[in-house]
């Protein structure tokens, strides 16, 4: 393996957001990011009707402690993105090992992605989903355009979590954390 870089350096930096400037394969790209490991969540919140929406979405991460800040990211084209750009909270619901099945489901469109789901409002009525590892509720806070995606930041309100099994996703599969030892 070696440490050079893969693709060369874009010979105009002021154009480097532009998707079409880009020296970056997109495909390329995405395998090298898919090396890392991250957990996985749904994100839900209530839209102005009152129905609750939720997304699979593994772009999670901690921004601060003190504020207790999260973001997480959304693509422009999203059928949710009106839902969580007019709601006034979410709620960011990690999954656990044996959740894999409500990942799948969250992940495709649907009509009623909580059908058979169990869940309690949460603030804002953001969905709290059932036997989730942990949840983040969320004030949205504040929304970023970045490139394809728009980046919620949300100001964490209230949190709860077990001591489950997180599932993991990496290299376009979901996995298991496992300890030296070989355990879960």
């Amino acid at each position: 393996m070696t440490d050079a870089p893969k693709h060369p350096i874009n010979p105009d930096p002021a154009n480097e957001l532009a998707s079409d400037s880009s020296v970056i394969d997109p495909r390329d790209f995405r395998n090298a990011l898919g090396t890392y490991a991250t957990g996985v969540t749904i994100i839900t919140a209530v839209a102005a009707d009152g129905k609750p929406y939720g997304l699979t979405c593994n772009s999670f991460a901690s921004v601060s402690l003190n504020p207790p800040l999260v973001l997480w990211s959304l693509g422009m084209f999203s059928q949710g993105l009106s839902t969580f750009q007019n709601a006034s909270h979410f709620t960011v619901n990690v999954l656990g090992a044996s959740q894999q099945a409500l990942a799948s489901k969250f992940a495709k469109s649907s009509e009623d992605k909580f059908a058979g789901v169990e869940w309690t409002p949460g603030l804002g009525n953001a969905p709290i989903l059932t036997d989730s590892v942990a949840n983040f509720q969320c004030r949205a806070a504040n929304r970023y355009y970045g490139g394809d995606h728009v980046i919620f930041l949300g100001a964490v309100e209230a949190y709860a979590y077990n001591r489950e099994e997180p599932l993991l996703f990496a290299r376009g599969s979901y996995g298991r954390f496992l300890k030296p030892d070989g355990s879960p």
